[in-house]
């Protein structure tokens, strides 16, 4: 049987050079995590959260599944949801999907996967949604833009759960983000869907 020695020893090495840079700083994030953050993302392994936005292990609290989906039956997702905000007592929702995402390509194309198609389904009825704006592009410019109007649909599906509904109502201080990255430059650029109250919402445009 293989063993994956190389990355236990790469383990090792990244926890010495942390300690030797700052030797409390296990003992510290071992006690408790407090993040502002909760990161609804992409399982790609290019768009890790914690190395694009820089911040330390213990900052931000992750959900990452096949192209950022936020689906109402979704336990995983709302169960990671329901915790980052009533007991994490997390700020600020980031959803970040980013270009180039294999879930939204595969959602264009007329070919069946098996089992994925069943998520997939989800991205393919942004596209349905959005048909007019995507018909009104290029071929080539439809990609990129698929992938914002999923994260703008899918800030619209957290703002809707009744998570984040129970939390406005009841005042808590919390907002939604919409992102989106590139894996070609490694910058995020914020799709301004930013919404902290279930009456910005309803007044929303996008």
């Amino acid at each position: 049987m293989k063993t994956l020695n190389h990355l236990m020893q790469r383990n090792q090495s990244w926890a010495e050079a942390i300690k030797e840079k700052e030797p409390e700083f296990f003992e510290q994030l071992s006690q408790q995590q407090s993040p502002e953050y909760l990161w609804i993302g992409c399982s790609d392994s290019r768009v890790p959260a914690n190395q694009i936005i820089d911040l330390p292990p213990g900052e931000v609290f992750v959900h990452r599944n096949i192209a950022n989906v936020v689906v109402h039956t979704d336990l995983n997702c709302l169960s990671v949801l329901q915790f980052a905000v009533e007991v994490l007592k997390i700020k600020h929702i980031i959803v970040c999907g980013h270009y180039g995402c294999g879930g939204v390509k595969a959602a264009m194309e007329e070919q069946q996967y098996g089992l994925i198609d069943n998520w997939l389904q989800h991205i393919k009825d942004v596209g349905r949604i959005h048909s007019n704006q995507l018909e009104a592009v290029s071929k080539e410019e439809r990609f990129d833009l698929l992938c914002e109007l999923n994260v703008v649909e899918q800030v619209k599906n957290v703002c809707n759960t009744a998570i984040v509904q129970y939390a406005w109502k009841n005042g808590v201080d919390l907002s939604v983000h919409g992102w989106i990255y590139s894996i070609k430059n490694g910058v995020i650029k914020d799709l301004n869907v930013s919404i902290d109250s279930d009456e910005k919402l309803r007044a929303s445009k996008f």
